[in-house]
């Protein structure tokens, strides 16, 4: 008995220990600015290592390249959220809340859904909420800069002050102010797995009617979002507050006031694989239910300060939220045509010529200006000149080209040039000397919505001719985007002497599999190459016999 009871004397005095040690743990600072947060991006696909790269060389921090095709993570401090958004191959962003490398789901879907709603109370919110928060301070400072007075900016709503975080990781009261910008993660590529989800979210949300490109690229068709399901889920955990009619005394009793004062949230699911017993929209629904529970968030449509973001990828699942209002891949464009090729595929193309400052880069097929325009930003030491066969096209870029000066332009200081013109020009018969550009860059007609397959056959092996002449022989490159593949390969097998194949990244455009082929110029004469293949198919007539 005497030694029973030592044994509860030890159990109970450990007993003690524990408990005191977990309520005296230091909480992290969540407003310092020295914190660490993990920030996720998504980008074009084939793209991942590019991406990575820019994220080390200009924020000086280690990238993981996610399996989830089309996706990075960094850690950054806090101060430096603002340079995260001046990466040039990003198209979204958004700071993770807690990523399960093996996520245990149930076989059953009501059990999988279960352990969702559960988790929600348990995630670390405060510091994804904390940069949340200090985002919106970064881009109404923005905002104002550009309107240039405080009337002209928009207003944001009021923070919620009382919303208790009661998970296992704490119970801190998080406060934020302003209105997030929206996350759309519409460039998610589609069609990577057989049973992949679209995003799904809470309520819909707003479409993006983003004009598309005038040489090649097929536009990105919109993501289906949020079915009448999910919606009702929403209304059913914001709707009796919101129409508590006032008392007697013709006075509000309080809840028109708190609801000025709650946020508007959604949930946007992307799931891919086949092994979940759930849905996009399940998933959405269902965790989407929790946190406005969790929180006591008004769930909305369209005009939401917060979204939630939950990447699945088979066990693979993160949580996020989003701090892009919208794909920072339209930052340049102003005047669209048929089809428009996004800023950060345009920059993945760019840095795989490994620019050098006084190089001459052209754009033989322009559309609407995305590449040469992206490069002056990026590489103001290089010279770009855009061209295309059609003069509305070269209209388009020329006003992009003056609404980017606009940009640059200051109040304070005298207008300046950008080393960047626009021509109108035949591709086939380029007003260009030999060997007077160093990079061409271009997307190339897919044969889709511009052109046609049967007309590239022609198009492309002249395409190729043509360039070969321009670019400096020996020390040229060439970065060219095509959908059509055989068309491609055929009219560069043509070309072997001309063009060496160096390198190959394959790229998700719209849903369709496209490849980004790196050419190095030989050092062979196009000139007499081009004599010799016509003396070839017009061979002089041979001599009579006697």
């Amino acid at each position: 008995m005497t030694n029973m009871a030592q044994v509860d004397e030890v159990a109970s005095a450990m007993s003690e220990v524990t408990l005191a040690d977990t309520s005296t743990v230091p909480c992290v600072d969540t407003n310092s600015e020295d914190a660490h947060i993990t920030i996720g991006a998504t980008v074009p696909t084939g793209f991942e290592f590019t991406a990575a790269a820019e994220v080390e060389e200009k924020l000086g921090c280690p990238c993981k390249i996610s399996k989830d095709r089309g996706k990075i993570y960094f850690d950054i401090k806090k101060d430096g959220l603002a340079q995260v958004h001046r990466l040039r191959s990003v198209d979204n962003l958004f700071v993770i809340v807690k990523e399960f490398t093996d996520f245990p789901f149930k076989e059953t879907k009501e059990d999988a859904l279960k352990d969702l709603q559960d988790l929600v109370a348990k995630l670390p919110w405060e510091k994804a909420l904390s940069a949340w928060e200090l985002n919106n301070s970064l881009k109404k400072r923005k905002k104002r800069k550009k309107a240039g007075y405080p009337g002209k900016e928009r207003k944001q709503p009021m923070a919620v002050t009382g919303a208790e975080i009661s998970g296992e990781e704490g119970g801190d009261k998080e406060q934020s102010g302003g209105s997030l910008e929206k996350g759309s993660l519409e460039d998610e590529e589609s069609g990577l797995c057989k049973d992949q989800d679209s995003p799904t979210v809470i309520q819909h949300p707003r479409e993006e009617d983003a004009p598309a490109k005038s040489s090649g690229e097929m536009q990105e068709p919109p993501t289906s979002q949020a079915s009448s399901e999910a919606e009702a889920q929403g209304s059913q955990h914001s709707g009796n507050d919101a129409d508590t009619p006032p008392d007697s005394d013709g006075k509000d009793n309080g809840t028109a006031s708190d609801n000025c004062n709650v946020l508007k949230f959604r949930v946007t699911c992307n799931r891919s694989g086949d092994k979940h017993s759930f849905t996009s929209n399940d998933a959405a629904r269902d965790f989407g239910g929790a946190v406005q529970d969790h929180f006591q968030w008004k769930a909305d449509m369209t005009k939401f300060d917060v979204e939630v973001l939950l990447n699945i990828s088979f066990n693979e699942m993160v949580v996020g939220i989003a701090l892009t209002e919208e794909s920072l891949h339209r930052r340049n464009i102003t005047h669209f045509g048929p089809t428009t090729l996004r800023s950060t595929l345009a920059y993945g193309m760019l840095r795989l010529c490994d620019l050098q400052p006084s190089d001459v880069i052209i754009d033989p097929m322009c559309g609407t200006g995305s590449i040469p325009i992206e490069g002056v930003n990026e590489w103001p030491g290089c010279f770009f000149l855009a061209g295309d066969n059609n003069k509305q096209a070269v209209n388009r870029t020329g006003s992009n080209i003056q609404s980017l000066l606009r940009k640059h332009q200051s109040p304070e200081s005298a207008q300046l040039g950008l080393p960047i013109d626009a021509v109108h020009w035949d591709i086939s018969s380029l007003p260009l000397r030999e060997g007077s550009v160093d990079v061409i860059v271009t997307d190339m007609p897919f044969g889709k919505r511009m052109g046609s397959k049967k007309k590239n056959w022609d198009l492309y092996p002249a395409c190729l001719r043509e360039m070969s002449r321009v670019c400096r022989a020996g020390t040229g490159r060439a970065v060219l985007l095509t959908h059509d593949r055989k068309c491609f390969i055929k009219a560069l097998a043509k070309a072997g002497h001309l063009w060496r194949k160096m390198h190959t990244v394959w790229v998700n455009i719209g849903g369709l599999h496209a490849g980004v082929y790196l050419l190095k110029r030989t050092s062979n004469d196009s000139t007499k190459e081009m004599q010799e293949g016509s003396q070839t198919a017009n061979p002089a007539p041979c001599p009579k016999e006697e």
